[in-house]
């Protein structure tokens, strides 16, 4: 899984200050003290709306003060998280207590917030209509006699919600919104009669969804009809404990041969399993001599390069690393990008929510896709049926997930531990991808036991084109700084073979830093998140005093690319605004920087209590949950009556 949307870093992590600002506990971003301000004064500033600021007599960077404790009401939130016995019995052991002694101090949240209320986006949408009336095809419904959904539009229009705004995204985009009536903004484009307008002036078609799953292949894969040839040729070769390559040349057919009919042309092309089709976009069969596209493979050497020394690489992030953020940090100075971590069994398994992980923008220049699994059979079928229908330029093989569910059944991390699997993985894909393979790769996964040193040099013989290293071990997660000193010890095993380090960069300082290890290029993750224009100033070199109103239109694109991709309906906006909701958890631990006393700030320093320099900064400073959907419904309209959110990690935030 994505690094950079796990964990949050714990607060006790080393914060390193210098010595100006030697007064600021560790861990804490150090504020001018015009800034500071206690937890009652931040709310009530923000309840006031920002009418008037209240007294700054009280200064909240005393490390004395109680303004830098875990707020109360995070410790209920980390309460709501458990079920009712954990919380009756917590009460019993504080009433079993002697009054003299002190409660013993609450655990700092940290984790997933795994029991979190989960409503689909399709709850927010009782009574859905009929999708053969949204396309406008009300001649034939395509679900019959026993459709489940509304075909009278104007009882629709009656239990609809008001729209969210008079502008829609798709109409002024496209020309057309193909939402129709259910679009949450079709006051913009729908006639007197409720009919669907369109724009023929900027009628344009909207650019095509690469890396889709076809509903063919869908239903290909659900039945089990494809065969994986050159996939089960290679994990032959590897269970004969020989490296896979290119098997003999058949001998040739003569036309002559084949001129009685089909026949002995079809038995020339070897048994095949009964309804099973080979994956799309495989090589043709055909009758007549062979030639050399027949039976000549490329080589390991003669694949397709992958050249990107140098260049800024945007981590793989779960949950946060969808299209629409990739599509803001590309637009900041992101060079290469990649698809978030997906399940290689569920994309076998044909599952929408799993393929639309691989989908690729036409910004992407230079993309790859992320594949998670435990072993080399699943690993390389789907290698290879990824090879015949994606458009990608790389794919990645995750081994740094550190997450249980993933590790405990020998994947991500686990596979540093199964050098046997590890390898067969690695070979196989490789034999079957025609573009390059990468792997990325932690320290290893006891904190003090490394093991990263020791499998570069393999992995480059197994044919891995290049691996990235994040400086940390599963053990450890983020509760101490990246090593940067063991990166640079591995840039040496590793060569030829490219190194791509990762971890803390949040400044062009802590970039170029990192380049001076030697390392090809640098991969960010929780620094893009936390501030996307990183891009930007890693390659101007420069610290942006990015202002809250700039901050804020970046959202606003945000959205409107989320709308674009998810949809202007109810379905549609609700999820743009839990991606966006899951962001803001990150966006809030940024401190501008005309409010630091030193520049930059370190990604393990969090902000204390502080006033912007006006309202909206301020509001885009707080960890509460309750603000960040204030923050969405400034961009995307109210929330649904019945609308819960918690963000996906527990130390994010608090309600």
């Amino acid at each position: 899984m994505a690094e950079g949307a796990a964990e949050a870093p714990a607060e006790s992590g080393g914060g390193g200050g210098d010595s100006g600002a030697g007064a600021v506990e560790r861990g804490v971003a150090p504020i001018k003290a015009q800034y500071l301000t206690t937890k009652e004064q931040f709310h009530q500033f923000l309840e006031a709306k920002g009418q008037e600021k209240p007294s700054r007599e009280t200064k909240a960077g005393d490390p004395g003060g109680d303004d830098l404790a875990e707020p109360e009401a995070k410790r209920i939130r980390v309460e709501d998280g458990r079920t009712e016995d954990q919380q009756t019995g917590d009460r019993q052991t504080e009433e079993a207590a002697e009054p003299g002694e002190q409660p013993q101090a609450q655990k700092r949240a940290r984790g997933q917030n795994k029991g979190r209320p989960h409503v689909k986006p399709t709850h927010y949408d009782k009574d859905r209509l009929c999708p053969s009336l949204v396309q406008e095809s009300a001649a034939k419904c395509f679900f019959g006699d026993g459709c489940r959904f509304l075909h009278d539009v104007g009882r629709y229009l009656a239990s609809k919600p008001a729209d969210l705004g008079p502008h829609c995204v798709l109409f002024e985009t496209f020309g057309r919104c193909p939402y129709g009536v259910t679009c949450r903004f079709a006051g913009a484009h729908l006639g007197p009669g409720g009919q669907n307008l369109v724009q023929p002036e900027k009628l344009v078609q909207a650019p095509p969804v690469r890396n889709g799953l076809d509903k063919a292949l869908q239903q290909q894969l659900r039945k089990r009809r494809i065969h994986f040839e050159r996939a089960e040729q290679a994990l032959r070769q590897l269970s004969q404990g020989r490296p896979p390559g290119p098997t003999p040349a058949t001998p040739e057919v003569t036309e002559a041969e084949c001129a009685p009919g089909r026949d002995s042309c079809d038995a020339q092309q070897g048994p095949q399993e009964p309804n099973t089709v080979a994956p799309p976009g495989g090589p043709v069969r055909t009758c007549g001599p062979l030639t050399d596209e027949d039976v000549v493979r490329l080589r390991p050497c003669e694949k397709k390069r992958l050249d990107i020394r140098g260049k800024l690489y945007l981590a793989p992030l779960t949950t946060c690393g969808n299209l629409p953020f990739r599509r803001i940090c590309k637009r900041f100075g992101a060079d290469v990008t990649c698809g978030e971590m997906a399940v290689c069994t569920n994309l076998l398994q044909g599952q929408t929510s799993e393929w639309a992980l691989l989908r690729r923008h036409q910004c992407e220049d230079i993309f790859g896709v992320q594949l998670e699994g435990a072993f080399p059979d699943t690993m390389t079928k789907c290698a290879e049926l990824l090879n015949r229908t994606l458009d990608v330029d790389f794919v990645d093989i995750n081994v740094g997930c550190p997450i249980d569910l993933v590790y405990k059944k020998g994947g991500g991390c686990a596979l540093m531990n199964r050098s046997g699997k590890f390898q067969q993985i690695v070979r196989g894909m490789s034999q079957v991808l025609d573009v390059p393979l990468t792997v990325k790769i932690r320290t290893g996964v006891q904190e003090r036991v490394n093991l990263a040193h020791r499998l570069l040099p393999e992995l480059r013989d197994w044919g891995a084109a290049l691996v990235t290293l994040h400086g940390r071990s599963r053990e450890q997660r983020y509760t101490k700084l990246a090593d940067w000193r063991y990166i640079e010890q591995c840039v040496a095993a590793a060569s030829p073979m490219p190194l791509f380090g990762n971890g803390d960069i949040l400044s062009y300082e802590d970039a170029n830093r990192a380049m001076q290890t030697g390392v090809a290029g640098v991969m960010i993750a929780r620094g893009a998140l936390l501030k996307p224009w990183l891009f930007t100033e890693i390659k101007e070199q420069r610290h942006w005093d990015i202002s809250a109103s700039e901050r804020l239109d970046i959202l606003r694109d945000f959205t409107r690319y989320g709308l674009e991709h998810w949809g202007s309906d109810t379905q549609g906006v609700e999820r743009t605004r839990r991606f966006l909701l899951e962001w803001l958890s990150f966006l809030c631990r940024y401190v501008p920087v005309g409010l630091l006393e030193r520049l930059p700030q370190r990604i393990n320093e969090r902000p204390p209590y502080y006033l912007g320099r006006d309202y909206l900064e301020t509001l885009m400073a707080s960890q509460s949950a309750a603000d960040w959907i204030r923050i969405s419904e400034m961009l995307l309209g109210p929330v649904p009556g019945n609308f819960v959110f918690l963000p996906k990690h527990k130390a994010n935030a608090y309600k």
